[in-house]
């Protein structure tokens, strides 16, 4: 009597527990570009705009147009090194304690002239060289790239995406509904070193994947500007690890 209600029991707990088996989810990796890299722009461009709008005054270009502009050049000075900053670490390669220096360096001289007030000093010297902006222009320029490293983030970046599954790598277009897919068995992934300013900071987080593909037909596929990389991979090889007919028997 004993065993026949064990035996029971134990049906009963196999029959619920199967459908409670979860199901391996896919893991999406997505290459973004490198405007993502740009959000300090606009950022600081708001910032220079809240600036000049609470501590601007209003100056009148004709009789008929006035506009609000602050009246030192410090907010289109750090506005200005933002921008040549993104422009130099996203584009020269400028890695590791360079990049460091590199930041540091600018941005004690920045902040060092503009609390001393000197910079609109250095801009006196040459007539008619000014940094000011008013606060229609911050406001134009940071919305205008706003809107563009939305456009980027959420809609182009994702129209091509690598979906990793249990046994298998599929690389999905949206444009044109091509897809090609990869045996995991063989497939190496290996993950580039991080920089900490470009990637870490400004990527927040983000790094390049590299991926080997064994066989007779040897093939490596780069993947760069991938968010949360390291979660990614460790994600990625708990998933690999995953035999396929595992998964089967989960859904079943």
């Amino acid at each position: 009597m004993v065993t026949l209600q064990a035996t029971q029991n134990a049906d009963i707990r196999h029959t619920f527990a199967r459908p409670v088996a979860k199901t391996a989810p896919d893991i999406m990796i997505i290459s973004h570009s490198n405007i993502f890299y740009w959000w300090p722009a606009w950022v600081a461009g708001f910032a220079a705009g809240l600036i000049s709008y609470m501590q601007g005054r209003d100056v009148s270009i004709v009789p008929e147009i006035v506009e609000r502009i602050h009246p030192s050049n410090n907010p289109g000075i750090l506005f200005i090194a933002v921008l040549v900053l993104l422009v130099v670490f996203t584009t020269a390669k400028l890695r590791g304690i360079y990049s460091v220096v590199t930041l540091i360096t600018v941005a004690f001289f920045v902040v060092l002239f503009a609390w001393l007030g000197w910079w609109d000093n250095i801009l006196r010297f040459i007539p008619q060289l000014s940094a000011r902006a008013n606060v229609g222009f911050y406001l134009l320029f940071s919305t205008t790239l706003l809107a563009v490293w939305l456009l980027a983030f959420f809609v182009f970046d994702r129209l091509t995406v690598w979906r990793v599954r249990p046994g298998q790598m599929v690389e999905e277009r949206l444009i044109g509904g091509q897809a090609r897919s990869y045996d995991t068995n063989g497939l190496v992934f290996e993950r580039r070193g991080q920089d900490l300013f470009h990637d870490i900071i400004l990527g927040l987080g983000a790094g390049d994947l590299t991926l080997t593909i064994g066989g007779a037909n040897e093939e490596t596929i780069r993947i760069p500007n991938v968010l949360f990389v390291d979660r990614k991979v460790r994600a990625i090889e708990s998933l690999i690890a995953v035999k396929p007919e595992v998964v089967r028997e989960s859904q079943a």
